[in-house]
């Protein structure tokens, strides 16, 4: 399980790598559940979001092992779908439902989905507003976007993604920070409308080496998450990827 300390690290680890070729290397390890505090405290936000919207036809963009499917279906989705760029990832994931595809150039028809999901991927778009014009393409009228991201603060704090592989190194994965403006920026230009942004802290019954981090770092916010929604006449209109 990752501690708290080397999910925070700020010493560089000798080999660091782009999310694509970090993710090949640590889907052999990679559980399809909450496996650390910052997790843990991300799906108790996203994960009651996802219950008050009642979707049918949920997407989990960037799924992974698939940690975010079974609780689209205990949300009420009776059709979920998780798509992610990593083969070996899926490969992790025993539900059915899975696509390999681009989060940026989606691989569905537009307003396929009433609910898209996106946990901690954005950090690997350079093109923000690209990837939320997808999102709201594939999104149905008054469909819903929940996703969260690593929050500003690990920008300030120098904060780096790291992992330890099946042979025992330590790998740093290269991310891209955005700022909460960005985000309100991306999703106005994708003609999406906020109605909740959420900051989770770490708390002491998170696991192992929480206490310690919250006295020495003053417990910031470690991520931030994004509720919003396609409405009936969007202030903007939403654009294909790549137009």
């Amino acid at each position: 399980m990752l501690r708290v300390p080397r999910l925070f690290g700020v010493t560089r680890p000798r080999v660091v790598l782009p999310p694509n070729a970090a993710y090949e290397l640590w889907a052999d390890t990679y559980p399809p559940v909450a496996h650390n505090p910052l997790m843990r405290a991300e799906q108790d936000v996203v994960g009651a979001l996802l219950g008050r919207v009642g979707a049918t036809r949920a997407l989990d963009v960037g799924t992974g092992a698939g940690r975010y499917l079974p609780v689209l279906e205990s949300a009420g989705a009776s059709v979920v779908l998780g798509l992610d760029s990593s083969l070996a990832m899926l490969a992790r994931c025993s539900r059915a439902g899975r696509v390999c595809g681009d989060a940026c150039r989606l691989p569905f028809r537009r307003g396929s989905f009433d609910l898209v999901n996106a946990s901690l991927m954005v950090g690997d778009v350079a093109d923000l507003g690209r990837w939320a014009r997808e999102m709201a393409r594939v999104l149905a009228v008054n469909g819903h976007l929940i996703y969260s991201d690593f929050h500003p603060s690990w920008k300030q704090n120098g904060w780096r993604r790291t992992f330890r592989g099946a042979d025992g190194v330590t790998r740093e994965l290269t991310y891209v920070p955005h700022s909460v403006d960005d985000h309100l920026a991306a999703l106005e230009d994708a003609g999406l409308r906020v109605i909740a942004i959420r900051e989770p802290r770490l708390r002491e019954s998170d696991g192992s080496g929480v206490g310690p981090f919250r006295r020495r770092r003053g417990n910031p916010p470690v991520v931030v998450v994004f509720h919003a929604m396609r409405d009936a006449r969007p202030r903007r209109p939403i654009r294909p990827s790549g137009a």
